[in-house]
């Protein structure tokens, strides 16, 4: 069950994580979004200090993974919960660690179950949620919302250009049951052929409003610099570019005033995929990777 998970989901940009945040023995890694563990592995194989270092995940199937990848290591904290609760909770403790990582995007493993609710392209329940123990799914959007409330949903999160005639047509074709279903009445909204499925936009700001993936990432992106000791670096891989506009702006802010500055940006633009890792991954074309180290304020020199 193990090995099959691992072969099913293959952790994006490893080879770039591994290069900018340089871990080596001895320094503690928090990953904020550790998944099915592939990051986590490669990074504790070469930093070795299980017992300082914390992984995190809101998703059940995700935690019984790593609580099974990390068996040999009962040391190693595994936390429940989503980034920006795993944040405050650490910055409550006065935790810092040497290394810091957050991959924001969906696993292979969840867009391949069916059952979660993610891919356009099965029919499956109108759920979304990465912790299922919370109450809010796509069902209750899709189904309950007002269209203007599903407007701007569809505005703010997918930035989708026909967004009210979208929601119209959710609202005129209730209940809707399935994703299957609900993909074919987005359609309807873009007639004729495109080269990426026209539901696309619109199954992106369900999850991320389902999920309040927007809001949680600006307020952690707040928390994250105080989270790193100093010297420690950090890298974050976003997958849209609603995600990537907020790191890029949180990263400049803490890196441009030269007596203020907290850190200092290791990647001036952000890293995307090689082309030897698309043809094995090409679900890695849209990562972007971002990376900072955080330096001493000149006023604590």
């Amino acid at each position: 069950m193990h090995q099959n998970k691992h072969k099913k989901h293959i952790p994006v940009l490893l080879d770039a994580v591994l290069q900018y945040l340089e871990p080596k023995e001895g320094d503690s890694y928090l990953d904020l979004t550790a998944g099915y563990g592939g990051h986590a592995e490669a990074v504790l194989d070469r930093t070795l200090n299980y017992q300082a270092s914390v992984v995190v995940d809101r998703d059940q199937a995700a935690i019984d993974e790593l609580r099974t990848c990390f068996s040999g290591h009962p040391e190693l904290p595994i936390m429940h919960t989503d980034f920006l609760t795993a944040t405050e909770q650490l910055r409550h403790e006065q935790r810092q660690f040497d290394l810091v990582l957050a991959d924001l995007g969906l696993s292979s493993v969840h867009l391949d179950d069916a059952s979660r609710g993610f891919s356009i392209n099965q029919a499956a329940p109108l759920d979304m949620r990465m912790d299922q123990r919370q109450k809010l799914s796509a069902t209750t959007i899709v189904n309950e919302y007002g269209v203007d409330d599903i407007v701007d949903i569809l505005h703010r999160y997918g930035e989708e250009p026909k967004a009210r005639r979208i929601a119209k047509l959710i609202v005129q074709n209730r209940p809707i049951n399935d994703t299957a279903e609900l993909a074919r009445i987005v359609s309807k909204a873009w007639p004729g052929y495109s080269r990426v499925h026209p539901a696309t936009r619109t199954f992106q700001a369900l999850r991320i409003a389902v999920n309040d993936e927007l809001a949680m990432l600006q307020k952690a992106l707040t928390e994250w610099t105080e989270l790193l000791a100093s010297g420690g670096r950090i890298a974050v891989i976003s997958f849209h570019s609603l995600e990537d506009r907020l790191v890029k702006h949180a990263f400049a802010e803490r890196s441009h005033n030269v007596y203020e500055a907290s850190l200092s940006l290791l990647t001036k633009r952000p890293v995307t995929a090689s082309r030897d890792e698309l043809v094995f991954n090409p679900r890695a074309r849209s990562a972007k990777l971002r990376a900072a180290v955080k330096i001493k304020n000149r006023k604590e020199l």
